[in-house]
């Protein structure tokens, strides 16, 4: 199984006892859709699906997930104007899949427009923390530390992890 692009290991925490970047504090701690964020400020939104496939929970987030062990992971380039904005990887339980078979169906739909339809979904804390690139995973996003965000959803009593990536493209929004 191919891993995915970028490994979420990081030092996560709480976003509330960090301090911030001030150009990207309202993006980490953006409460609603990251998605519909994008494309209010984008007059051309793009999501590419870099790879999908089942794989194991790493451990380092099975704490987050502590019921799942083989997970649907996703990952997802979002572009607004031409520009490479977010990364997004999120791992859904098969049990989540089964139950909620709408996340199962997403094909180029962005997962953030399905779940916040959702009327019984609740969001955990906000997590925050550098991730580095080591290699560029896409030809327009070059190595570095990029600024992260992570949660887990609750949607009809089932949970989800997904974690978003913040690109130099979203500073031109």
């Amino acid at each position: 199984m191919a891993k995915p692009a970028i490994s979420l290991a990081a030092d996560w925490q709480l976003a509330s006892a960090m301090a911030l970047p001030p150009l990207l504090e309202n993006w980490l701690l953006e409460p609603g859709s990251l998605t519909a964020r994008l494309k209010s400020r984008a007059r051309d939104f793009k999501l590419q699906v870099m790879q999908q496939q089942q794989q194991d929970l790493p451990a380092f987030l099975q704490p987050l997930l502590p019921e799942a062990n083989i997970c649907q992971c996703r990952e997802v380039l979002m572009s607004c104007n031409s520009l490479p904005c977010v990364y997004a990887q999120s791992w859904l339980p098969l049990q989540a899949l089964a139950a909620l078979q709408p996340l199962a169906e997403l094909g180029e739909q962005p997962l953030g427009e399905v779940i916040f339809q959702q009327t019984n979904i609740s969001r955990g804390v906000v997590e925050v923390a550098r991730v580095k690139l080591e290699q560029p995973f896409a030809a327009t996003v070059a190595s570095g530390q990029y600024w992260a965000r992570r949660s887990v959803f609750t949607i009809a009593g089932q949970s989800l992890l997904v974690a978003e990536v913040f690109l130099d493209g979203v500073l031109a929004l």
